[in-house]
């Protein structure tokens, strides 16, 4: 039981990382402004001052 126990890796995953070109921003979702209502507006406005909240930390 030494302290290296967890560093050996196990199969072809070991510390896996996602191709750069399968990568998303998190957005998926497509809001045309003709057919929004003001509901989707005030969403849409949460969305984004979540996101620069969450960034700013």
């Amino acid at each position: 039981m030494g302290r290296d126990e967890h560093k050996k890796s196990r199969g072809k995953r070991f510390m896996a990382q996602t191709p750069k070109n399968q990568l998303s921003d998190g957005v998926d979702v497509e809001l045309s402004a003709e057919l929004s209502d003001e509901d989707d507006k005030k969403a849409l406005e949460r969305s984004r001052q979540a996101d620069r909240r969450a960034r700013n930390k």
